[in-house]
């Protein structure tokens, strides 16, 4: 056994760094008296060595030791008092993660020696608990992230080009019949995979929480587990479940592959709390280290603040808790390369001391000054369950925001709902109510039909209840109001009519959001008809039933989808940055937006609040004030029609322009054609889209 000495070192950088010779250790600690560096053999079992840090740098404990390297198995343990009516609760029993850890070896085993206090004792958790973690925790491992990048080149894809793709890893790859290493990064790398993406035309795939994650223990007890990722165990550190070896490179190889397709890569990240619970949770890092920073805490210490619904909130108003954040931050986009994050409950993030939400609160400020974070795409979730939690439109530019109205306002314009016009024209034109203020631009709108919280596409046509039996809560998890509508028969029919309308319906939907101002989101497996049997909630289920399934996909939907996304690209005037705003441009003295009844005429005050108008026309051109050079067409004609078959006027086009029909969601394989007549048939429960264009004839 090696007799390491350690020495002094440095406070900068916290974690664990190696640089050719050997490793310093940094970690945050205000209130810790002691904190001992522990080191365990190469299969991470016995641990070798246990040497305290010896200097302390304000509240930065730290230490060098010559001669270790790359995968040395590591942990903490820090010593200080146990007193939970204060918000302390050290436990030197307790082998701590180090928050800044780049890889770590598994999972923790669930057992009672993980909880700081004595499981079953009178208030429990003002006890203590003696026993070793050790045995059932996962080791740190001392990395060198550097990478042969080659030429790698973020794709930068402005966020007006940008389709957005969310998914699962492990459930977009899992049953793909046709890649390697099944359910890991490796896999998402693979040829098969990069081939769905670029036939597909999205330019970024937004990956559930990537970051290292905790498997619930009232899950793991059930049979299940944390499927979707939102218990965050380490925030520097890939989910070993989706390493092959173990080798964080293979992340980076995902990366540089995508980058190579043309596809950027976005991490759904959750800085607003951590797995650790609330005062009966297990203590795995963040508690043991320093609980009465890392956590926000009510006026009785003892109790965390839950804003979030997971038992605790992350302390971001304290400045080395930020600085983790904004560390980690960095480390995926300097080290791992990638190219934005959307933030989880992002409302969290915003709260200050007294819980008040801020667009200036201390994390907004920090990432708004950054030089690094500042050159890639930022999406917030706009809500937590906190006072005054919904934030929708409220966050400061770079932002984009995920926006649920969206989803909801399409998902009853679509299901037949009443009183619907309005609504639905907000959306069509980038929820200007919402975002246009403080010179945020329409793409500031993250439009979605389905994301991984909610029914799949197929489930919102096919469903008008949930079915989460499965997850173990006796199906009283998950939201109860879906907007959804299954056209006459819960789930899957055989009936072919039905089947027809379902798909007819699912094809309008898709067009709604390609047709959209606005960024667009889709759901992973959406393209191909997946469906989760009417499970709304899949978070719990590594299985069948949030595995995207392959096998029988629905290759019309899939084909009619990438033709969308293609028109979408090549049509500036379906993506603009500026709002439209019915406004004469100083270019032509044309309008930029016009609202048509069916008959030709313009839409007046009364149309706008009619319960039964089911159908909408929109004409729009390029945004009032868009420079010259960016105006590249005349002007997009289309048609949403929610109703019965109908006759619809064109406006009327110019000497020597004509309208060519585009899109029909009633025809989906007619190619685009030129319409002589100036009043056409439009089917019931379809869209159309026309451009006008010069006559060439």
């Amino acid at each position: 056994m090696t007799n390491w000495t350690i020495t002094a070192g440095r406070a900068d950088p916290l974690g664990a760094t190696f640089d050719g010779e050997g490793v310093n250790f940094a970690v945050f600690s205000v209130h810790a008296r002691r904190v001992s560096l522990c080191l365990f053999t190469p299969d991470g079992r016995i641990e070798t060595h246990r040497i305290d840090l010896p200097e302390r740098d304000g509240d930065v404990w730290h230490g060098y030791i010559s001669g270790l390297r790359p995968g040395q198995c590591y942990g903490y343990r820090a010593d200080g008092p146990y007193a939970p009516a204060e918000g302390h609760r050290f436990n030197h029993n307790k082998l701590l993660l180090d928050p800044y850890a780049r890889r770590l070896t598994g999972h923790p085993v669930w057992h009672d020696a993980l909880m700081g206090y004595t499981v079953g004792a009178p208030e429990a958790d003002l006890s203590m608990d003696p026993r070793d973690s050790a045995k059932y925790m996962p080791r740190c491992v001392v990395e060198d992230p550097s990478f042969s990048w080659g030429n790698d080149r973020p794709p930068r894809t402005p966020i007006s080009q940008s389709i957005i793709y969310e998914a699962n890893v492990k459930g977009l790859t899992q049953n793909h019949p046709e890649v390697s290493h099944p359910g890991t990064f490796l896999a998402l790398a693979s040829d098969p995979m990069l081939e769905h993406l670029q036939k597909l035309g999205i330019t970024a795939i937004e990956l559930l929480p990537v970051q290292a994650f905790l498997n619930d223990r009232f899950l793991v007890e059930k049979g299940l587990v944390n499927f979707w990722g939102y218990q965050t165990l380490g925030f520097f550190a890939p989910d070993p479940r989706y390493l092959s070896g173990g080798d964080i490179s293979e992340f980076q190889h995902m990366v540089a592959r995508l980058h190579a397709a043309g596809i950027e890569v976005i991490l759904d990240v959750v800085y607003n709390h951590t797995c650790e619970g609330n005062q009966m949770g297990p203590t795995l890092s963040f508690r043991g280290l320093d609980n009465r920073s890392y956590y926000r805490l009510t006026d009785d210490p003892r109790y965390y603040i839950n804003d979030t619904g997971t038992g605790n909130t992350l302390n971001l108003n304290h400045p080395m808790v930020l600085r983790m954040v904004m560390d980690s931050l960095r480390y995926w986009v300097e080290v791992m390369h990638v190219d934005g994050f959307r933030f989880d409950l992002c409302a969290t993030l915003g709260r200050r001391v007294r819980g008040g939400f801020s667009s200036s609160a201390s994390f907004f400020d920090a990432i708004r000054q950054d030089p690094v974070l500042t050159r890639v795409k930022l999406i917030a979730e706009p809500w937590d369950i906190g006072p005054g939690g919904y934030q929708l439109g409220a966050f400061p530019p770079p932002f984009l925001e995920w926006n649920d109205k969206y989803r909801d306002g399409v998902r009853r314009f679509w299901r037949g709902d009443g009183g619907q016009i309005s609504d639905l024209a907000e959306r069509l034109t980038g929820s200007a109510r919402q975002f246009d203020h403080s010179g945020r631009p329409a793409t500031s709108s993250v439009n979605f039909l389905t994301a991984h919280d909610g029914f799949t596409l197929m489930d919102t046509v096919s469903y008008n209840q949930k079915h989460n039996e499965a997850n173990g809560e006796g199906n009283r998890d998950g939201h109860s109001e879906n907007f959804s509508d299954n056209m006459g028969v819960e789930g899957p029919t055989g009936d072919i009519k039905l089947n027809a309308a379902r798909a007819l319906r699912r094809r309008n939907m898709m067009a709604t959001l390609l047709l959209s101002q606005g960024t667009p989101m889709m759901l992973a497996g959406d393209e191909l008809g997946n469906s989760q049997s009417g499970n709304n909630n899949a978070y719990c289920q590594d299985n069948e039933i949030g595995w995207v399934v392959w096998k029988d996909a629905d290759q019309d939907f899939l084909d009619f989808t990438a033709r969308l996304v293609a028109l979408r690209r090549a049509h500036p005037i379906l993506r603009q940055k500026r709002f439209l705003h019915s406004r004469q441009r100083l270019v032509d003295g044309l309008g930029d937006l016009f609202w048509w009844r069916p008959d030709g005429t313009p839409m007046n005050a009364g149309d706008w609040t009619a319960p039964d108008l089911r159908v909408i026309c929109v004409e729009m051109r390029i945004a009032s004030g868009t420079p010259v050079y960016a105006q590249r067409e005349e002007a997009l004609f289309m048609v949403f029609n929610g109703g019965p078959a109908l006759s619809v006027t064109l406006p009327e086009a110019p000497a020597g322009w004509v309208w060519r029909l585009h899109i029909d969601t009633d025809r989906p394989l007619l190619m685009p054609s030129l319409t002589p007549r100036s009043t056409v048939q439009v089917a019931a429960q379809s869209v159309r889209l026309y451009e006008l264009e010069r006559d060439h004839d």
